[in-house]
């Protein structure tokens, strides 16, 4: 039997030398019941493409068509995003089919260069979203910041708008504070801008960064969690209205051996209701095959708005309350790099489902894999 776990998290008082305050919140929580999974095979051809590092997914249930998003860093394809219909059959994921593919056009109309060759022209496609009511989609980068002896790489995240082809349209003003720097300072370099979504009424798109900024905490580790940073953004103006604080939580697992790779960030994010999303943390160490995916019910209601904080050490502040509502470590089955959710059709039984996605980077000894929950 898979656990759920519900109340709120004991924050510490203090971490980073920070003062940290939760409040509780009455809300109700929702239910998350594994329903199925399938798996798409190891770079399965499609249109001259080969799919997978598929890190973003989002429905459009006008259409029934959903959109998911590319990782490739045009290294052997260029980067993109597919289109699919996903077969749902007496309430479980059937299989996948997949409509069309479309490159992604950077502000001059091209495609993007090759990171091996030319990394200053590529992006590093991370989440996309479908707005149904301009008919276009936004799509988020990573960026880079790699600082080595034979290569300087400093290049910004971004969220970009574009239309159902691929082609440019506007881009968000994100604030300096997401600008890749020299100085240990603003964004570690993949810990960025992982997982976009809309509001309700799309007028505001919400984001977070992967892992702390430089000048806001340390990295999570198998001791403790970090402080990061969830981003509001007007859709009309482009501009960063307002930040908060959110606290991570620690590594899952020990890596093997001590001391080697060990990651927990903010994957994907989508939006729950008003001032609540779900956040997803994805925490991975060498040694473990599979990923430990939790779920969080985040509410940033009561949560300080820090946009005017340099820096998050040694202040006073709220951070956004979270409720864990799922750990597919409970569920007794494999979990990869998941990185997209999206609330998808209602099931028969008028309960809404969630559908999640995982990224194998290209590898054959990951798993793309489909995950149906509803939502009860």
């Amino acid at each position: 039997m898979r656990k759920l776990l519900f109340g709120f998290l004991s924050i510490p008082i203090f971490l980073s030398c920070s003062n940290l305050k939760q409040a509780s919140e009455t809300n109700t929580v929702p239910r998350l019941k594994f329903v199925n999974s399938i798996e798409i095979p190891f770079n399965q051809p499609y249109k001259n493409t080969k799919i997978g590092g598929l890190s973003g997914i989002d429905y459009d249930k006008n259409q029934d068509i959903y959109y998911l998003i590319s990782d490739e860093r045009s290294q052997v394809d260029p980067s993109r995003f597919y289109t699919a219909k996903i077969n749902l059959n007496n309430n479980q994921i059937q299989a996948i089919d997949f409509q069309d593919t479309n490159t992604l056009k950077n502000q001059e109309g091209n495609t993007f260069g090759n990171w091996l060759s030319i990394p200053e022209t590529s992006a590093d496609p991370e989440d996309i979203r479908y707005n149904p009511k301009s008919k276009s989609l936004i799509w988020s980068s990573e960026g880079a910041r790699v600082l080595t002896s034979d290569k300087t790489v400093l290049q910004n995240p971004s969220i970009t708008f574009m239309d159902l082809k691929g082609n440019y349209k506007d881009k968000i003003k994100l604030p300096s504070n997401l600008e890749m720097q020299k100085e240990d300072k603003g964004p570690r370099n993949n810990g960025t801008l992982e997982s976009i979504t809309f509001d309700k009424n799309h007028k505001n798109i919400y984001t977070c960064v992967e892992e702390p900024l430089f000048e806001d905490a340390d990295k999570a580790s198998t001791d403790k969690g970090a402080l990061i940073r969830f981003y509001k953004f007007d859709v009309k103006t482009k501009k960063n209205t307002a930040q908060y604080a959110y606290l991570l939580d620690a590594i899952a697992k020990e890596p093997n051996p001590k001391g080697s790779f060990g990651v927990n960030g903010v994957a994907a994010i989508q939006y729950y209701k008003k001032d609540q999303l779900l956040v997803l943390e994805r925490s991975y160490s060498t040694g473990t095959l599979a990923c430990t995916i939790k779920v969080y019910l985040c509410n940033l209601k009561k949560a300080t708005d820090v946009k005017n904080l340099a820096s998050l050490k040694n202040k006073s502040i709220e951070v956004a309350s979270k409720k864990l509502i799922l750990n597919m470590d409970d569920l007794g089955i494999f979990t990869d790099n998941i990185e997209g959710l999206t609330f998808g059709p209602k099931l028969a039984n008028g309960h809404q489902s969630l559908i999640f996605v995982s990224d194998n980077n290209f590898s054959d000894k990951q798993k793309t894999q489909l995950l149906l929950f509803e939502v009860e």
